[in-house]
């Protein structure tokens, strides 16, 4: 029987378990630049089968939050080369994901303090977060986006492409696409924030046609191997929304088919919230989404996340429902989060008023087990 615990070949990703770190923003990266102590904090958290990064933008235009990291600018380049060099000198996977934010930004974060730009320009209820001049931030309510014009996407695909490149020059194993979160892919995909009526607009066909094109990039440009993707098909974080999710998820699983890729990333549930949350109708199928992925011949690992704890992780493994299981929060309190499961030893509380900004308190020095 396969366990939580055992190795995983995922594309070209050699994972020593099944247990991830999921993306978790820290807003911890001063002019987009990841910090000296951001080596050690993946350094620490190393164990894991797959470090997955806080989304990093892969664009000025892309950030929607101050003091997060990019992957655009060779400073950003050099300081992430830093985090990968410590995490595999540690024995650690990693992979960063890329990130444009879309709507989810407000005009202080853009370049000259343009709108942030969104498929339609509708302005998202949701909130992004402002560091203030003396050094305290804030969660303020998103500015009002403007449509992108339809010759502007190919640059966005673009950013994608190099953004990827860029990441196997820091020294990353690969790349996670976010497409989840109400984000800019996601908002593609979406009809409660798409109503274009050009080619990426109208058709579930249409609002994946942006996804279809960023992913045709990226593995083209890095293999399709080092490749994994994110979504959240019923999630309503950063007022996303649909009414009909299950053909519109199965349509981009069928599509993510093409490629042989390291995995598929999948929230379940409310981001950080419900399990059971639901769009629409029906609650969603999560089984059938997997079995319209296979069916098509998808070859990537099938990640969970939303919510696991040591129970249900190790019965989602041996049950077959999911290949990895990635952890959020307990990673941020748990460094050594993985002996800690495989143990079944208790875990650290994490302070919440830690998680956005500040310095390594919070951050560096939640004890391991060794220390506690």
């Amino acid at each position: 029987m396969t366990t939580l615990f055992d190795p995983l070949v995922a594309g070209e990703l050699k994972l020593a378990n099944r247990i991830a770190m999921a993306p978790l923003t820290r807003n911890r990266a001063p002019g987009a630049v990841p910090a000296a102590m951001t080596a050690t904090y993946y350094a620490q958290r190393a164990s894991a089968g797959l470090l997955i990064t806080e989304a990093t933008a892969i664009s000025h235009q892309g950030q929607g939050y101050s003091d997060v990291p990019g992957l655009y600018a060779p400073e950003q380049i050099a300081g992430w080369r830093r985090v990968t060099e410590a995490v595999h000198a540690a024995g650690g996977t990693i992979v960063t994901q890329l990130w444009h934010v879309g709507r989810v930004s407000h005009s202080a974060l853009q370049p000259g303090g343009a709108a942030p730009v969104a498929p339609s320009a509708i302005t998202a209820k949701t909130k992004t977060y402002l560091v203030n001049a003396d050094g305290s931030g804030s969660f303020v309510p998103t500015s009002e986006p403007r449509a992108l014009d339809i010759d502007e996407i190919p640059g966005i695909v673009e950013d994608y492409r190099r953004a990827a490149r860029a990441a196997i020059e820091a020294g990353f194993d690969g790349v996670e696409v976010h497409a989840a979160n109400g984000y800019l892919i996601d908002q593609f995909l979406r009809s409660g924030s798409n109503q274009r009526t050009d080619a990426y607009g109208g058709s579930i066909a249409n609002r994946a046609r942006l996804l279809v094109e960023v992913m045709d990039a990226i593995t083209a440009e890095i293999g399709a191997g080092r490749v994994g993707i994110r979504i959240s098909p019923v999630t309503p974080a950063n007022d996303a929304a649909d009414p009909d999710p299950q053909p519109l998820f199965t349509y981009v699983v069928e599509q993510l088919a093409r490629w042989p890729l390291a995995y598929v990333h999948i929230i379940e549930g409310a981001t950080g919230g419900p399990r059971d949350f639901q769009q629409g109708e029906a609650p969603f199928d999560y089984a059938a989404l997997r079995a319209a992925y296979a069916q098509a011949g998808g070859q990537g690992a099938w990640m969970v996340n939303n919510g696991y704890d040591r129970e249900l992780a190790i019965a989602a493994v041996a049950a077959g429902r999911a290949d990895i299981v990635a952890f959020g929060k307990a990673f941020i309190a748990n460094p050594d989060l993985v002996q800690r499961l495989r143990e079944n030893a208790p875990l650290n509380a994490w302070d919440s008023r830690t998680f956005y900004g500040g310095g390594e308190h919070g951050y560096l020095d939640y004890p391991a087990l060794s220390s506690a």
